[in-house]
């Protein structure tokens, strides 16, 4: 009896013992993807610099391209003249009127009075085009003015150089309502700037051309600027004239 029970509460240590085995936590095992991710994640390596995507502010043209707005091109020979306009921009066209092609405006016929006769037979008074120029613009002389003040300054200008009271009239007429709102503008006619970034190329060659290019910076107080002057300019024989201009920041 004694022994009997000896080997049940023997059995008994033993069921304990195992039941507290098989309770203890085991440590949970993560499937290999989920622990690789939650590894963190590795950084990209850096990409190799682009030269393309530098900035550098002693080669870097970007505050130069201007976009020449309507220039417009007159021509007045002696007497009906055939004719060739091509030019040579440092930039690229957005607009032309009649249209530039791949060759400029090609052999459409002069009048004494302005008419451009193209082959075609359409007619116009005038070669039209706008663009995007590298133009290296030069504010040291000009003009500060007041809004207000624009006209009177731009037609007492456009007769210094030479325009004609029809051509200056066109150019005000454009201008005046882009100016005239600013508190003042800075206003610059460019001379060579702009002749070097636009070459203006007619056949056959006219005795006389005359080319207004106006800059005009809108501003929120007067600045000082050493006046410019304007030297006389004479049509003799076939005379080419064209403005145009440009308001910048």
């Amino acid at each position: 009896m004694k022994r009997l029970l000896a080997l049940l509460i023997s059995l008994c240590l033993l069921l304990s013992l195992f039941a507290l085995t098989a309770c203890e936590p085991k440590e949970k095992e993560q499937p290999d993807d989920e622990q690789q991710s939650e590894q963190p994640p590795e950084e990209p390596d850096p990409l190799p610099p682009d030269d393309n995507c530098q900035g550098d502010d002693e080669n870097d043209n970007y505050d130069h391209m201007v976009e020449p707005a309507k220039p417009v091109i007159y021509l007045y020979p002696t007497e009906e003249t055939v004719c060739s306009v091509t030019m040579e921009l440092n930039g690229r066209f957005t607009c032309t009127y009649p249209d530039y092609g791949t060759a400029g405006w090609q052999n459409f016929v002069a009048s004494p009075d302005g008419t451009l006769t193209f082959p075609d037979g359409k007619e116009y008074y005038c070669l039209y085009w706008e663009g995007e120029a590298d133009i290296d613009l030069d504010f040291t002389r000009g003009a500060c003015v007041r809004g207000e003040d624009t006209a009177a300054y731009l037609e007492w200008a456009l007769a210094e150089m030479g325009l004609t009271a029809r051509e200056a009239n066109e150019f005000i007429i454009y201008w005046l309502p882009l100016m005239q709102e600013n508190e003042y503008n800075l206003i610059s006619f460019q001379g060579k700037p702009y002749t070097d970034a636009a070459k203006l190329n007619v056949t056959p060659a006219p005795d006389s051309v005359l080319r207004v290019y106006m800059v005009a910076k809108p501003l929120g107080a007067p600045v000082e600027v050493e006046p410019q002057s304007f030297e006389p300019f004479t049509r003799e024989g076939f005379t080419v004239v064209e403005w145009g201009g440009s308001i910048v920041d």
